[in-house]
């Protein structure tokens, strides 16, 4: 079965907003809506989901939120004993050997410019139906671009056809200058999407696009803004399609929806094959894909980062550093969120201007990887399993974080939930936040969806609840963390389909060869439902490369190979 292309004829993506957009479109929001329609709900106790999360007082080992990761094996930092004799860690066998950093948050960045519910609730059944997006449901960078120059004129130059950008960023306390900040009033970012500056990195990375967008003006003087925006959008949509995608999902699933890639012919003569994403008339957000699927970037974020080679501080101002932290081995590096201020890559606010990233350690902008090493080195993701690092069951967004204190222990890492009106703790945990998202909006199992796909299903005792590691030296085996099923009777035979889409890849991997050398991608349902989405959101947007040139390349960087490194270094003019 294949799908045609959308004819160009009445079939606008959804539209966008503001004056400096095409007017074709028929509606500024797309709605939320169902794959598949017809497959039963599929509902556990709130104790069950709590307790797969890790969300409880008696925090047990071996559930989607990890414990504390405190030891640091990287050989080229300092070793210390762990502080209770837990031997997880900070790098080495989580790590992904297939997939850089740096797109974990490029698949943030992805989601922020294509979905937006700020109605639904997470402990109530949602009407899918009735709910909005409030992003357009297509690749279009309207978390960018905003309601444009006219609406927004404080996010660009006086002539409409540039980006303001925020203060310079140096590298460490006396290093270059390397970055550049988003445009801020009182601490706060004007930027088209909030969310892109809910932590450090893709605040920075979201500036990016904003240099991206000015070179390009400055390189063509003779563009209007609306064709500069074009040109962006179009970079943007390659990336996805040719870098991203290529990287995080299966192989098999890939060539099979895009064959027209895999064997380098047109796209009428191979379309794209859609099985399962049909919009009637104008694209929408599959929730299977919003509430489950494409949540699986959580599982690769790291716990902690180095942002840049000169930056030797921790919690301290930033050019300090306190005897616990050398001896941790994590000076010079921030957790991603913290209940600390200024240890956590925490956004919503201004950081120390010390915090400049270096892309080449989130990408590998040289092409020399495997030669950098030491703090030089690119960072990679973690691996897609069914684990979330510790500093996600602390979300700063929902959790009591201190301003001033000296960092002396982990628990301080570790903050309180905060209070509602009624006194009752809100849920700040990441894992618990999802699971309980997904039976909110009514999700079938991860069982029947693949049945659904012509899959087998992956059985109680193949489903796994843990970091997917094998270490024959710390007697570490994947083969014995504990089955979903073991953790709860409500999960005999009926997994959520967010977990069982973590679940699957780490499947994958363990039956690849489950080393460190063995990198992780989605299985194949969560690669069908994240491929036909984003392909499918390309194909139903009349305004897409892929509907107006399909055969368009850039003609930058690596051109038929561009990818996202190339488009850092054209923004950056590297």
């Amino acid at each position: 079965m294949s799908t045609r292309l959308p004819s160009k004829a009445g079939s606008s993506h959804g539209g966008v907003r503001g004056a400096d957009f095409d007017r074709r479109s028929s509606q500024s929001e797309g709605k939320f809506g169902r794959i598949f329609r017809s497959l039963p709900s599929a509902v556990w106790s709130e104790d069950a989901l709590r307790d797969l999360a890790g969300a409880c007082k008696d925090q047990k080992e071996n559930r989607m939120s990890a414990e504390p990761e405190r030891s640091d094996i990287n050989p080229s930092l300092p070793k210390a004993p762990p502080e209770d004799g837990n031997k997880s860690r900070l790098h080495d066998d989580e790590e992904n050997k297939g997939i850089d950093a740096g797109y974990t948050y490029l698949g943030q960045f992805i989601d922020h410019d294509i979905t937006f519910d700020p109605a639904s609730s997470l402990q109530q059944r949602n009407d899918v139906d009735a709910l909005v997006d409030f992003r357009t449901p297509a690749l279009d960078l309207d978390s960018v671009y905003g309601s444009g120059p006219e609406d927004q004129p404080y996010m660009y130059t006086a002539d409409g056809r540039k980006f303001q950008l925020g203060r310079d960023l140096f590298e460490g306390k006396e290093g270059d200058v390397i970055a550049k900040d988003l445009p801020r009033f009182n601490r706060r970012a004007l930027i088209g999407d909030k969310r892109n500056d809910e932590n450090v990195i893709v605040s920075q990375l979201h500036s990016i696009f904003l240099q991206f967008h000015n070179r390009l003006a400055d390189a063509h003087e003779t563009w209007d803004f609306a064709e500069i925006q074009r040109q962006v959008r179009w970079h943007y949509q390659y990336v996805v399609l040719n870098d991203f995608l290529r990287k995080i999902t299966s192989v098999e699933v890939y060539e099979n929806v895009l064959p027209h890639l895999s064997n380098r012919s047109s796209i009428f003569d191979h379309p794209p094959r859609l099985h399962f994403y049909h919009p009637s008339n104008e694209a929408f957000m599959p929730i299977e894909f919003a509430a489950a699927a494409y949540r699986f970037g959580h599982s690769m974020v790291r716990p902690i980062y180095r942002l840049n080679t000169k930056l030797t501080g921790g919690n301290q101002p930033p050019d300090l550093t306190c005897p616990n932290e050398i001896d941790r081995g994590i000076d010079g590096r921030q957790f991603i969120f913290a209940g600390l201020k200024d240890r956590g890559l925490n956004g919503f606010d201004e950081f120390p201007q010390e915090w400049a990233i270096d892309w080449n350690l989130f990408f590998d902008l040289t092409e020399d990887k495997e030669s950098r090493i030491a703090k030089d080195r690119t960072q990679p993701a973690y691996k897609i399993d069914s684990s979330l690092v510790n500093p996600l069951a602390f979300l700063p967004e929902f959790s009591q974080v201190d301003k001033q204190p000296p960092l002396d222990n982990v628990k301080k890492l570790q903050p309180d939930p905060q209070l509602d009106r009624q006194k009752r703790p809100v849920i700040n945990n990441l894992a618990f936040r999802n699971l309980l998202r997904g039976m909110s909006m009514g999700l079938p199992s991860g069982q029947d969806v693949a049945r659904a796909m012509g899959y087998e299903p992956l059985q109680d005792s193949e489903l796994k609840v843990g970091k997917a590691i094998n270490n024959e030296k710390e007697k570490i085996k994947y083969d014995e963390l504990p089955t979903l099923a073991s953790i709860h009777k409500d999960f005999i035979g009926k997994a959520p389909l967010w977990y069982y889409i973590l679940a699957e890849a780490a499947h994958d991997w363990q039956m690849n060869g489950g080393t460190t050398e063995t990198s992780t991608s989605l299985g194949k349902v969560g690669s069908r439902i994240v491929l036909e989405t984003l392909v499918g959101l390309l194909l139903y947007d009349s305004h897409s490369f892929l509907r107006q040139a399909p055969a368009w390349k850039p003609e930058i960087g690596k051109k038929e190979n561009f990818d996202m490194p190339d488009f850092i270094k054209y923004a950056l003019g590297k």
